[in-house]
């Protein structure tokens, strides 16, 4: 697993007040139904014609019990290891994490796919959907991310048949 973030969580208070104040209702109207089938099946796409797995996660905010010392980057580890995008037989799985509250998002790649991306390529991805999204911009953000770690996948593990199918789920996971 690539981990992005060099320096230790401090606590955060702050972190801890948005999480506690976070009304969905007002800032998560975009995660409809139809969106989040609309990103399943985008990440069906994103699947095809190689031997990787990419898992997406929406979160409304990060769990109150421990907010105050986990950050956005620390939930998406923790989710990469309870959802076990680590997994996968060649070690390829893909975690993206949103957090709603956080304006964050968080890409967790396995130690197979990560021999051949750097970090620096998943932060640029990263921070190119977060501009989106800070744009209003969220539904093709997010599409447009899948599209490009799915070429990536591609690129470095490519198949031209899919005798293995799915290792895991395509449905994007919602966390209210």
């Amino acid at each position: 697993m690539e981990a992005l973030q060099s320096q230790p969580n401090q606590g955060s208070f702050a972190r801890l007040w948005r999480q506690l104040m976070f009304v969905p209702m007002l800032h998560s109207r975009w995660v409809t139904l139809e969106v989040r089938d609309r990103l399943t099946a985008k990440v069906g796409e994103a699947e095809v014609g190689h031997r990787g797995e990419v898992y997406l996660v929406i979160e409304n905010h990060l769990p109150i019990h421990s907010a105050y010392h986990m950050d956005c980057r620390e939930r998406a580890i923790e989710l990469f290891s309870q959802c076990r995008v680590w997994d996968t037989e060649e070690n390829t799985g893909v975690l993206v994490y949103i957090n709603v509250c956080e304006h964050d998002l968080q890409i967790v790649a396995d130690r197979g796919i990560s021999t051949h991306v750097s970090p620096t390529v998943w932060r640029a991805m990263c921070d190119k959907a977060i501009s989106g999204i800070k744009n209003n911009q969220v539904e093709a953000s997010l599409t447009e991310l899948l599209d490009e770690i799915g070429q990536l996948l591609r690129q470095h593990y490519y198949l031209e048949h899919d005798p293995q199918g799915n290792e895991l789920s395509d449905t994007v996971m919602y966390i209210k």
